[in-house]
């Protein structure tokens, strides 16, 4: 699979907090910004198709997530 690049700007602190994470880990800062990007748009996404399904769910009272958690466990 063919990859690209990408250059972003990162405020010092920042900076030196991806440089200790990169220290810390044994992982390189590339891989550290991938699986947080990655991390990201997974959330986005799901926030995305909550919002798309809340009004399906309200309507057949599933007001919160108590209300799921009570018929699926």
């Amino acid at each position: 699979m063919k990859s690209s690049a990408l250059t972003i700007r990162l405020d010092p602190e920042l900076d030196r907090q991806l440089d200790r994470l990169a220290a810390a880990t044994g992982r390189s800062r590339s891989e550290l910004v991938r699986d947080a990007l990655r991390r990201q748009l997974a959330l986005t996404q799901f926030e995305q198709l909550r919002r798309r399904l809340v009004p399906f769910a309200e309507a057949r009272g599933y007001l919160t997530d108590e209300d799921v958690f009570r018929d699926v466990s």
